[in-house]
């Protein structure tokens, strides 16, 4: 009796051992099912028309390479890698942040305090330097005929001032003036009306481009048309745009770094509170070697 006993309870041991065992698989399971439910797999980045070619470029690459999220890091489950870039503008970018409907604002201009105080935890990523160039149609002779501006006369064109460019030099044609900007949500705005406009304003029937790359387009599809025109964009369509010297200082590469050029601007990825790692991770890609290569490619003056 007392042997039937002592097998029963063995076996009730041995069953309850494999019960647990059963249960902490289950467990395991369960936990990595959960780890891999609550895992975002896709980063999405608004704001800067001037950036976003940029990060698509990247982003592209960086998606073509690894396709998965467990090829970035073994640590990470299989998940689709997905990383959206859409453009809007600056003051965009930073708004998507603060209502918190994009992970990341791409921003070509500084970020002001007040916006900052309305980011939580905020961070932020320098890509780069741009810088503005007060550009023409390679049609118009003024760059052969007067290649600098000082801030004066760019003040008066573009506030209207100045209507024709035989105003601004009497050897150029009486044809009339076109000034193209950026719409308002654009960062080049704000930074063009700080440092170049003071207390003038740009003319109220100054077309006004939604993207910096529509902007570029206008000046090289109109002879007598002028607007301020990214550095990058300037580069990535070599002699279809003629960009001029303001006060004197040519728009190069070490006049911007050296902060010569006065018009120059921050390429930001701003971000509220902590990274995730898996952000973490791309933003770490955005900011390597290759990273920067890829941004001076394109153009602009990387960050190191």
């Amino acid at each position: 009796m007392k042997k039937i006993i002592r097998f029963l309870m063995i076996t009730t041991l041995l069953f309850s051992l494999i019960l647990t065992g059963c249960g902490n698989e289950v467990n395991r399971d369960q936990a990595a099912e959960s780890t891999e439910d609550v895992f975002k797999s896709q980063i999405l980045f608004k704001g800067s028309s001037t950036l976003a070619p940029v990060l698509s470029k990247i982003s592209t690459e960086f998606i073509e390479e690894y396709e998965t999220w467990d090829k970035v890091n073994k640590d990470f489950p299989n998940k689709s890698l997905d990383i959206f870039v859409s453009a809007g503008g600056s003051s965009a970018g930073v708004k998507s942040v603060i209502d918190g409907s994009s992970d990341f604002g791409m921003v070509s201009r500084s970020v002001s305090d007040e916006e900052k105080g309305k980011i939580e935890g905020y961070q932020e990523f320098k890509l780069g330097v741009d810088a503005l160039t007060v550009s023409v149609n390679p049609k118009n002779q003024i760059y052969k005929l007067k290649k600098n501006l000082s801030t004066e006369e760019i003040q008066k064109i573009f506030s209207g001032e100045y209507k024709y460019w035989d105003q601004v030099e009497t050897s150029l044609a009486h044809e009339e003036i076109v000034v193209v900007t950026r719409d308002l949500g654009g960062g080049a705005h704000g930074v063009f009306q700080k440092k170049v406009m003071g207390d003038a304003q740009v003319k109220a029937d100054a077309i006004q481009a939604p993207s910096m790359g529509a902007l570029v387009t206008k000046i090289i599809e109109n002879k007598n048309a002028i607007g301020y025109a990214s550095y990058g964009l300037v580069n990535q369509n070599g002699g279809k745009i003629i960009p001029l010297d303001v006060d004197g200082v040519a728009p190069t590469k070490e006049n911007i770094i050296s902060g010569d050029y006065k018009i120059s601007r921050p390429l930001l990825v701003v971000k509220k509170g902590t990274l995730l790692p898996q952000e973490e991770t791309f933003i770490n890609e955005l900011l390597s070697e290759e990273g920067m290569k890829t941004i001076e490619r394109m153009g602009f003056v990387p960050a190191k």
